[in-house]
C-alpha cells in the first residue's frame, strides 16, 4: 500500500506553526480555507481523546481565518449577512452567528468578534465568506473595507487550560468571561485572547497577530506546561460529535438553513433589522421545515465516514448520516445526521448499509446523552 501526501503549494498554504507540529508528531492534515490543518497526531484517536478530556493541548487552527470588515458602514454589512440580531452587540464579546443567502441557505457559521460599529472580524468556518462580504459590499455600495487580516489562531483547550495560562498571563486571565475577548501582554506584545474554542473542554483560543511572539508564546506554552501534561493537538472528531459540535462542510452546508440545523435561537426573525435570506426563513418557519440534524446511535465498534451514507425504513430512505465516529464514552458509534419529517420527531430505529452489511440504529437528539 502506497502512502498518500498532500502537495503543499502557496495556494495551499503552511501555518506559521506548521514547522513545530511536524516535530511534535503530525500525522495527518485535513484542507480548510485553502490552508493546512492538522488532523491527528500521534497515539491514535481515542488516546488524544482522553487526553484532551483529562490534560491540556495547544492547537495550530491558524485556518481559521479571519475577515476583517472596516468602516463606516461595517455594521450594516454584518448584519445583512447574519440572521442573528446584532444592534445590541457589545464591543469584546464573541458572537455565534449563522450566515446566509437569499434563500437561508448556510453559507458559513462563523464566531464574529465586535471591536466597534466600525470594525469587526468574522472569524470563519470552511468557506469564501470575503468574497460573498465583498459582492454584497459592491452590490449595497457600502463603505467599508474587506481584507484578510495576517491572525494565526493557536488554541489552549482542556480542564486544565486555565492552570497553564495563569502561569504565563497571570490570575487576569481567569477573569475572562465565556464568549469575551479582550488583549493580553506577552513579553511586550499583546494578544487578543478569546474565551472560546472548538471543544467542550473549556479554553481559549489566541489571535497572534506578530509571528514572532506567537511562536515565542507557543514554545513557552510547553515548556510551562509540562507539569500539567501538555501535548500538541488538534479539534477532535470524538469529543466535537459528542458535543454536537457542528462541522461546515460535514454536518451542514448552503443546501441546509439555519432552522433545519438546529439553530433557532440564532434566528431573529421578530425584529426590524435587514438580513438577507429573512423573508424566505419566515416562510420557512411559518410552514414548518421539512429535515433536521439529530444525533443517530449505532451499535458498531468502527466507522470511516468519508461521504453520507443513506438511512432507511423499510427500504425508503428517511435521512443520511453526515458525521460519525466510535465514541468510548457511549461505546458504539455517534453521529449527526439530516433527518427527514417525520421521522426526526417520531424518532425510532433505521437500517444503514455499511459495506453492504445491513446494521441497525435508533435517532436521538443532540448533544448526546
Amino acid at each position: 500500500m502506497s502512502n498518500q501526501y498532500i502537495a503543499k503549494s502557496r495556494r495551499l498554504r503552511s501555518t506559521i506553526y506548521s514547522s513545530r507540529i511536524e516535530n511534535q508528531g503530525v500525522t495527518s492534515y485535513t484542507i480548510y480555507n485553502h490552508m493546512l490543518l492538522p488532523a491527528g497526531f500521534e497515539g491514535g484517536l481515542e488516546e488524544t481523546y482522553e487526553h484532551l478530556k483529562n490534560h491540556v493541548q495547544v492547537w495550530d487552527v491558524a485556518a481559521e481565518r479571519q475577515i476583517e470588515i472596516k468602516g463606516k458602514d461595517a455594521y450594516q454589512l454584518v448584519q445583512l449577512m447574519t440572521c442573528r440580531d446584532l444592534s445590541n452587540a457589545k464591543d469584546g464579546k464573541c458572537y455565534y452567528c449563522p450566515i446566509i443567502d437569499e434563500n437561508g441557505g448556510m453559507i458559513n457559521d462563523p464566531v464574529v468578534l465586535k471591536f466597534s460599529d466600525e470594525k469587526w472580524w468574522i472569524s470563519i468556518a470552511d468557506s469564501d465568506v470575503m468574497l460573498f462580504a465583498k459582492g454584497l459590499a459592491i452590490g449595497k455600495k457600502l463603505e467599508v473595507s474587506i481584507f484578510e487580516p495576517d491572525v494565526n489562531i493557536m488554541a489552549v483547550q482542556g480542564p486544565k487550560a486555565f492552570n497553564l495560562l495563569e502561569k504565563i498571563f497571570g490570575k487576569e486571565i481567569l477573569d475572562l468571561k465565556f464568549y469575551n475577548f479582550k488583549y493580553f501582554n506577552f513579553q511586550s506584545t499583546q494578544h487578543l485572547i478569546a474565551r472560546s474554542g472548538w471543544s467542550k473542554q473549556g479554553g481559549v483560543e489566541i489571535y497572534v497577530e506578530n509571528s514572532k511572539s506567537g511562536l515565542e508564546l507557543y514554545d513557552l506554552l510547553f515548556e510551562q506546561g509540562k507539569e500539567f501534561n501538555v501535548k500538541p493537538g488538534c479539534p477532535h472528531l470524538i469529543e466535537r460529535i459528542e458535543g454536537a459540535l457542528l462541522s461546515y462542510g460535514n454536518d451542514m452546508d448552503i443546501n441546509d438553513n439555519p432552522l433545519e440545523c438546529g439553530l433557532e435561537k440564532f434566528v431573529n426573525l421578530d425584529t426590524n433589522i435587514e438580513f438577507l435570506g429573512k423573508d424566505n426563513l419566515i416562510k420557512i418557519k411559518n410552514s414548518g421545515i421539512e429535515k433536521k440534524l439529530m444525533g443517530v446511535k449505532i451499535n458498531l465498534d468502527k466507522i470511516n465516514l468519508r461521504s453520507a451514507i443513506n438511512l432507511t425504513i423499510d427500504d425508503k430512505i428517511i435521512g443520511e448520516i453526515r458525521s460519525a465516529v466510535f465514541s468510548p464514552t457511549f461505546n458504539k458509534v455517534i453521529g449527526i445526521a439530516m433527518i427527514n419529517k417525520p421521522y426526526f420527531t417520531n424518532k425510532g430505529n433505521f437500517d444503514i448499509f455499511i459495506d453492504s452489511k445491513k446494521y441497525v440504529g435508533e435517532i436521538c437528539d443532540i448533544p448526546f446523552v
